[in-house]
């Protein structure tokens, strides 16, 4: 009898504890990927101020708004490109130190990076306006990059933040390079992204799936926003938890 009540007590433990152990695991994949990001905008304004250039921090937008603008050439590269849609992401610069006046060289400055899976940046960012809490997070700003390779010009406009060699945050208008208006706010979300695939496996250029869970977490009971100050380009990261 003993022994049966002590069965019955671990196993109510397990009950309650299992669901709690899962959800700080989902969790710290979100804050995993915020620290991530956070490295990394640190390392575009870094460059830029280092190389006295403006550096481009540049996102794999879902593959609708870009795959069918791709020459047959770019393909291959596009491919590599298919399971980073929300979640990738590289810098480039238009010019450095040393380039003849007018003929600056683009480069992309590392190679393309992903966040953790089960992390991606809130759809949303990418098409619409939208808040989250009291933060304003509005979408992306957008240019002609060259895309996914450093000699592919097609007329395809990436979602970009970008730094000045003051290592400010800077954006590209009609008129020019200027100051940004505003600061910037990145949202993360948790979940499972589902890649379409055929028969062998291969990866299809279809948009990719983007399920939160739990349902929300970018903008209900807690969130995680890399939040970068205009005047200073710092990155810092803005947090709600649950009441």
């Amino acid at each position: 009898m003993e022994l049966l009540v002590v069965i019955s007590i671990l196993g109510l433990l397990a009950a309650l504890t299992v669901p709690a152990l899962k959800n700080i695991g989902q969790s710290q994949v979100q804050v995993s990927a915020a620290r991530q990001l956070l490295d990394d905008v640190g390392r575009a304004r870094q460059l830029a101020i280092s190389q006295r250039t403006t550096v481009y921090m540049v996102f794999v937008p879902p593959v609708g708004s870009w795959w069918g603008s791709l020459p047959a050439s770019q393909l291959a590269p596009g491919t590599n490109l298919l399971d980073k849609q929300c979640t990738g992401y590289n810098f480039i610069s238009l010019r450095s130190v040393g380039d003849q006046p007018g003929q600056g060289r683009i480069r992309y400055l590392a190679d393309w990076k992903s966040l953790p899976n089960g992390a991606f940046i809130t759809t949303d960012k990418f098409y619409t306006n939208t808040y989250i809490a009291t933060y304003p997070v509005g979408r992306f700003y957008t240019n002609n990059f060259p895309f996914p390779t450093e000699t592919n010009y097609s007329g395809i406009l990436l979602p970009y933040i970008a730094f000045n060699y003051l290592g400010q945050l800077t954006v590209l208008t009609a008129v020019g390079e200027m100051l940004a208006p505003q600061d910037e706010f990145i949202p993360l979300a948790q979940g499972a992204v589902t890649y379409p695939v055929d028969a062998q496996k291969n990866l299809q250029p279809t948009a990719a799936t983007f399920i939160e869970n739990p349902p929300g977490n970018s903008t209900n009971s807690m969130f995680n926003l890399v939040g970068i100050d205009r005047l200073t380009g710092r990155a810092t990261l803005r947090q709600q938890k649950i009441q």
